[in-house]
């Protein structure tokens, strides 16, 4: 597809609303015909706009193996997502992309045993990732998820994991939340600190996205455990404005987060910009 295409803006109708956590909902978009609106590739993202009130990009959060629908689970904190979560089932929005690169599902992580960190919100970008790698499960080792949250009620795609994920052959899954509270007998606990707890097999591929301080300390925890930064990928689409390398306010370096990311292997990325 070339950049002219991602321009268009197309017509998703929102078939689906799923409420996630108290600040996080799930839209399923879905062509007026039905359908997929685009193909994706897991960690590619699409822009989401309201006509007069703004747009945004956001992660498909659906594997590109679902063929019926595309998902963005979708943080309230702003004006546009302000209006999104007050849609109802029905209402139409225009949609534009895929942008990015993707998680190099068919080339570089095909084969390996895949370990997965993701804090809070950040397993949104992962979830497309993970269902397609589940999807094509013969293609690829082990899998780990290693996911936390500041309590169990912001744990997102919390009955998916518990009903999916936890019930696959060859997915260990492994929760933690940041404060002790009750009716959670799980992990309490911070995530880097978790995963050095754990210390998983430092032959694993690490696939980390959450917000900055987790990413910081989470990278530092597995340098401490032995990985490199070439084991790691992450993905920077917060950072990312326009999608088409135009305005400049996702650069990293000398790196556009649109036209080279925003899936980065840590070291492609050379020095992480300060909030990181």
């Amino acid at each position: 597809m070339n950049t002219n295409d991602t321009l268009i803006p197309h017509i998703g109708v929102v078939t689906d609303i799923r409420i996630d956590t108290p600040d996080v909902k799930t839209f399923r978009v879905e062509a007026p015909e039905g359908g997929k609106v685009f193909e994706h590739m897991p960690g590619q993202c699409a822009m989401l706009s309201i006509p007069g009130v703004g747009e945004a990009m956001f992660s498909i959060t659906s594997s590109p193996t679902n063929k019926e629908f595309m998902e963005f689970s979708i943080k309230k904190c702003g004006c546009l997502t302000n209006w999104l979560h007050a849609m109802d089932v029905g209402q139409m929005i225009t949609i534009r992309g895929p942008y990015g690169n993707a998680f190099p599902v068919e080339t570089e992580l095909k084969g390996k045993d895949l370990l997965f960190i993701a804090g809070g919100i950040g397993l949104a970008p992962l979830r497309s990732v993970i269902n397609y790698v589940r999807d094509k499960r013969e293609n690829y080792g082990s899998i780990q998820v290693i996911y936390g949250s500041r309590s169990k009620d912001d744990l997102v795609d919390y009955k998916e994991i518990l009903d999916e994920w936890m019930t696959d052959d060859g997915v260990e899954v492994d929760l933690t939340i940041d404060n002790a509270q009750e009716g959670w007998d799980g992990h309490v606990g911070f995530v880097p600190n978790y995963v050095k707890e754990l210390n998983p097999s430092t032959n694993k591929t690490v696939l980390v996205c959450g917000p900055p301080i987790m990413i910081k300390f989470t990278l530092a925890g597995l340098k401490e455990l032995g990985f490199t930064e070439t084991q790691v990928y992450t993905t920077m689409e917060l950072r990312m404005k326009c999608g088409v390398g135009k305005c400049g306010r996702c650069n990293i370096g000398n790196k556009y987060v649109c036209k080279d990311g925003p899936v980065f292997r840590y070291d492609q990325l050379g020095e992480l910009p300060d909030e990181y």
